[in-house]
């Protein structure tokens, strides 16, 4: 067969977000001059079901659909079966982090064909030459499948691509300013991705299976072009680097500011804080002129014990998240902090012990931002996984039950699956979340005026100083007329 593709990216939010489909720009770019392609964005088509008929009936015979865990999977998984239902020999394939992580279940399903795990570039690329020549799948690294006994066949992971080598992204594939929106950074903002992987072997996060250790990045001349390009063609000011670690070598993130400190931007990224602290004053300063606004950082716990159950490295401690909250304020760039509470063994007292961390980080430096999220397992990492098992987590072995409430929820990282997650526990998480976010409103949200963020700080404040968390019904009535939010990273 002479391979079509129709590429489709799911809607990945509820709130309507358009971000552009960077994953299926990065594929379609090393298909350019050999197959033909097309993209449809669910974040921008309005009657997804339609476009993607009217792509197969014009001659696609490639599905090929990034999923990520939560909306997307929700939106994949029923319109994978009705087009298989509709056009038999349509070849769907899944790509990204879910497919990735659960290949097994994700070709129990008898509509999906073919899953690329990793970074797909030239798996996708192996796959379509396999298929336009009739040759075996056997020796496609990164590819998962189906074989003629119907026998889940899990190739080895490829190697990582290397995204300076890779050809650049064709814009004109998407009507780019669709993509343009407001957001803390800029008022118009677009996101890049500029390297690949994680040095760092944290065993919540679902990268590290994907890489293996591995970091590759575009070098810092061919992002500040990217960035320059972003400014002269559609007037961006703001720049989200989807980066899973942007910071991690100091010279090119330098290098980048220092080519970028013209362009009147601001930014934001990925670090990791221990290297961040370890970057010289001249770094900071550059990143400061340049435009660095805020930095997403992996602060966790409070507990130097969960730390290093989630394997965050031996240079990694609480006082550290207090140093970086420190230095940050020095130079104006706002912390971004997320934690992960209710680890097993003690999720009572990793609850206990990070609240009253996250209460010592906003004494050193009140505009941080806290992101807070209930600890779910990522498949075969570690002591926290195996933790989980041993007091009875199994994750689902088939879509339909991924497709569940409680599932979608557990993608999302706010659950009722985890056995050790009681349900007054996680309430307490979400109670002082919300006495916080009052007493502390998020500088993310553009709404909120002086006046609000006055109202809500005094409206929470006896609870904040009395630690006395439980039933904020005053606070729930009043989001019901103020709308405050809780904090999110800027690129999600």
């Amino acid at each position: 067969m002479k391979p079509k593709i129709v590429f489709y990216n799911p809607a990945s939010n509820a709130s309507g977000k358009k971000i552009l489909p960077m994953s299926l720009l990065a594929l379609g770019a090393v298909l350019e001059g050999k197959y033909t392609y097309s993209i449809v964005d669910g974040n921008v088509e309005r009657d997804v079901s339609s476009a993607l008929r009217r792509e197969i009936q014009n001659g696609a015979n490639v599905l090929a659909i990034t999923v990520m865990p939560g909306p997307q999977l929700k939106r994949a998984a029923p319109h994978s079966r009705a087009l298989k239902q509709e056009f038999p020999n349509l070849k769907i394939v899944w790509g990204g982090y879910f497919p990735t992580q659960h290949a097994e279940t994700v070709l129990k399903d008898a509509a999906i064909d073919f899953v690329v795990r990793g970074h797909g570039e030239m798996v996708f690329l192996n796959l379509l030459d396999a298929l336009a020549d009739e040759t075996a799948f056997n020796p496609i690294e990164g590819l998962a499948f189906r074989d003629a006994d119907g026998r889940i066949v899990q190739n080895k992971l490829a190697p990582l691509p290397h995204p300076e080598q890779l050809p650049a992204w064709r814009y004109e594939r998407v009507d780019v300013p669709q993509y343009l929106r407001p957001t803390f950074l800029g008022s118009r903002t677009l996101p890049h991705h500029s390297s690949y992987g994680c040095p760092f072997f944290c065993n919540f996060c679902a990268v590290v299976n994907m890489v293996n250790g591995r970091w590759l990045p575009q070098s810092a001349a061919r992002v500040a072009e990217i960035a320059r390009r972003y400014v002269e063609d559609w007037g961006v000011n703001a720049i989200e680097f989807y980066d899973n670690n942007f910071f991690t070598h100091e010279a090119r993130t330098a290098e980048f500011a220092e080519r970028v400190l013209d362009l009147n931007i601001h930014w934001w990224g990925e670090a990791r804080i221990d290297a961040l602290l370890k970057y010289s004053e001249r770094s900071w300063q550059l990143m400061r002129d340049a435009g660095l606004k805020m930095v997403f950082m992996g602060a966790e716990s409070g507990s130097l014990e969960t730390l290093k159950r989630m394997d965050k490295g031996g240079t990694m401690s609480p006082a550290k998240t207090l140093e970086i909250a420190h230095k940050m304020e020095r130079y104006g760039i706002v912390p971004e902090f997320s934690f992960v509470l209710g680890s097993p063994p003690d999720p009572e007292s990793d609850v206990r012990d990070t609240i009253e961390f996250i209460r010592r980080v906003k004494t050193v430096n009140p505009r941080s931002e806290i992101i807070m999220y209930n600890y779910t397992p990522v498949p075969l990492a570690g002591d926290l996984y195996d933790a989980a098992q041993a007091q009875g987590f199994r994750f689902p072995e088939t879509l339909d039950e991924w497709l569940s409430d409680a599932w979608m929820n557990f993608s999302q990282r706010y659950s009722d699956v985890m056995p050790w997650l009681k349900p007054a526990l996680k309430q307490r998480v979400r109670n002082f979340e919300r006495v916080l976010n009052a007493y502390y409103p998020t500088s993310t949200d553009r709404r909120l005026s002086g006046g609000m963020r006055t109202l809500l700080r005094g409206a929470s404040a006896w609870r904040y100083h009395t630690r006395l968390y439980s039933f904020p019904i005053e606070l729930r009535a009043l989001q019901k007329v103020v709308h405050y939010q809780r904090p999110e990273t800027s690129g999600f």
